[in-house]
């Protein structure tokens, strides 16, 4: 299977996104943090990422006689770079923009299932804005925007810092011969 195929799809994506922030991850630290999905399936799709290489198990300990093992993201596994794309037809970038949407309507779903929700006080949004940009003013919008999120998810867990995924969409709103 392609790192494509293995990273787009919408419990895979969720997993990946629980450990940005993390060193290391048991499945039981996963499943605290997508306690919606079934614990088979996290063990099935934990397997899927550690069998492609894009997680590793950094350790294995025995616990009540079961071995449990301890993942890790290895550096810049999860992320897809062009040559990962080459060759996707029209229909398997659409099934991958619709495995990434799917994964965002979960996470939202999950977040509107909480007992009380604060969308202004939780810092929740979506929108859309339109941009016109020169060619080297988006380039230099899209640097600043990376080393900022670069610099975002670098952030260790702390006291007083919330998790918030932070998802972003660029398309192209006209064509330009």
């Amino acid at each position: 299977m392609r790192k494509v195929d293995v990273v787009l799809h919408p419990v895979r994506l969720r997993i990946l996104q629980a450990f940005i922030g993390q060193e290391t991850m048991t499945v039981k630290d996963v499943a605290e943090r997508l306690s919606d999905v079934p614990q088979a399936t996290l063990y099935r799709h934990l397997n899927t990422l550690s069998d492609a290489g894009v997680l590793r198990v950094a350790e294995e300990r025995r616990v009540r006689g079961a071995v449990e093992r301890i993942y890790r993201l290895p550096d810049a596994s999860t992320a897809l770079v062009t040559a990962d794309l080459e060759g996707a037809t029209p229909a398997d970038h659409l099934r991958y923009f619709a495995a990434f949407l799917a994964a965002l309507q979960a996470e939202f779903t999950h977040y509107l299932g909480r007992p009380r929700i604060d969308l202004a006080a939780d810092g929740v949004g979506y929108r859309t804005a339109t941009l016109n940009l020169t060619d080297e003013e988006f380039e230099t919008f899209m640097t600043t925007l990376n080393r900022l999120v670069a610099e975002a998810t670098a952030n260790p867990e702390a006291p007083g810092r919330r998790r918030r995924a932070f998802s972003r969409i660029i398309v192209p709103l006209d064509e330009k011969d």
